[in-house]
């Protein structure tokens, strides 16, 4: 059985998973596979700390263009994370003709044209099944899996951290602050946790998916991001009394001949699937044309699930590197940039909390600024009455577009009878779109 050297940089959390893997699974990889993988050079800047596995001594280095140029390596593997080095490491890796595996989205999302574009002019490949959804194997299903269909929408929840702190919201009725709390006290979110909380993390992993479904580079600048810092409790349980999940969405679709990546808080109906995944968990709906609706769930980051899906990554690669041939590269369907719609054309219901003066005459104001703008009202709720003060309105809206709902708003948080910033969260109802 032919044997394929592999050399690893970064031996962090996931770099561990994967040489736990290659040793617990290493020779049922192989006979399943027809290729045996053999760990030939680990390159990590802290050589000392004990990550639970066992490597020799002798094939560490803190080099790592020493793991990625030893002749014994045929495949490289990149976890070191970050842009800068990633980059350097994988241009390197692509510069000698090795093929790269890497679980980095940020630089996939980011720059993945230039190096795609490099991996095409070398007649070599990268490997990304990890850069989303951890253990989910969604880059293989919309590669492979779904190639013969026309991809019409893909909505995913892709981000751990931020799932866990809108399940703890909604199931146990506590803040967003606590839940944040919890979450880094649990490991689920950075001492920093921006990425996460602000959507940048959910937006690179939305970027390559479109990449994936339409078959061209989305520029991170194009991408509608919005986070869940503003999200309060009140709006967690208005959703739910409604009939409604609040998760942080990712959606990617194709409409009037461009496309569409957004991320932000969205209404999900309760009795949608995408509203029922709890916890640190992912998962992603995929519509596509032949197949209807199709779903994958899992573990979206950890140590094992991500090193599954890097060694998923490795297997391919060694197959075609033991066989001589040369992967079919993505994307070349549309080499050129992608045509992203603005979020202002971009049509929704919508959720608004209005602190609204409780004064007769008020809320008939407010109706008519919305209708100035082409937006009608599907309901309205006022639990609280308070004579004189301000109470907290929940309106409803029927479809609207994005950008007559952005100056209502401003003409909204306008009125003297307004006591604080209006919260506005979009409603997909995606199976309403789906027969539409």
């Amino acid at each position: 059985m032919k044997e394929i050297g592999v050399g690893l940089v970064g031996f962090g959390t996931v770099g561990a998973g994967v040489v736990e893997g290659l040793q617990r699974n290493g020779a049922l990889l192989a006979e399943r596979q027809g290729v045996k993988l053999r760990l030939a050079k680990v390159a990590d800047l802290d050589l000392e700390r004990d990550r639970g596995v066992q490597v020799n001594p002798g094939m560490m280095t803190r080099d790592a263009m020493a793991a990625v140029e030893d002749p014994a390596v045929q495949i490289v593997v990149e976890l070191i994370g970050g842009v800068r080095a990633a980059r350097d490491v994988i241009l390197r890796a692509l510069e000698l003709g090795k093929p790269v595996v890497t679980a980095n989205k940020a630089l996939l999302a980011e720059q993945g044209a230039e190096l795609f574009q490099r991996a095409a002019e070398r007649l070599t490949h990268i490997h990304f099944e990890a850069s989303v959804a951890g253990g989910v194997p969604i880059i293989r299903a919309l590669r492979d899996g779904l190639a013969a269909n026309r991809i019409r929408s893909v909505y995913g929840i892709l981000n751990g951290t931020c799932n866990y702190i809108l399940t703890r919201m909604d199931r146990d009725h506590v803040t967003f602050e606590h839940a944040l709390k919890e979450a880094q006290a649990a490991g689920y979110a950075e001492a920093d946790p921006a990425l996460d909380i602000d959507g940048v993390d959910t937006a690179h992993k939305a970027a390559i998916l479109a990449g994936l479904s339409y078959g061209v580079f989305v520029p991170m600048a194009a991408v509608h991001v919005e986070g869940i810092r503003g999200i309060a409790k009140a709006d967690i349980e208005n959703a739910r009394a409604l009939g409604y999940r609040v998760k942080l969405l990712a959606v990617v679709k194709e409409a009037a001949g461009a496309i569409e990546v957004r991320v932000h808080p969205t209404l999900i109906p309760a009795e949608q699937m995408l509203a029922s995944v709890g916890g640190v968990f992912n998962a992603i709906l995929v519509d596509g044309d032949l197949t209807g609706p199709t779903a994958y769930y899992g573990r979206g980051a950890g140590r094992l699930p991500t090193a599954s899906a890097v060694l998923s990554d490795l297997a391919d690669a060694a197959r075609l590197v033991a066989l001589g041939k040369r992967p079919a590269m993505w994307p070349e369907r549309r080499a050129d940039a992608a045509r992203v719609r603005d979020i202002g054309s971009v049509e929704a219901r919508y959720y608004l909390r209005v602190s609204l003066l409780d004064r007769p005459g008020v809320l008939g104001r407010l109706a008519g600024v919305l209708g100035q703008h082409d937006i009608s009202i599907a309901s309205v709720v006022q639990k609280e009455a308070h004579a004189g003060k301000h109470v907290p309105v929940v309106i409803v809206t029927h479809v609207a577009r994005e950008a007559h709902m952005q100056v209502a708003l401003e003409a909204i948080d306008a009125m003297a009878e307004v006591g604080a910033r209006t919260v506005r969260l979009r409603i997909e109802d995606m199976e309403h779109e789906r027969k539409a």
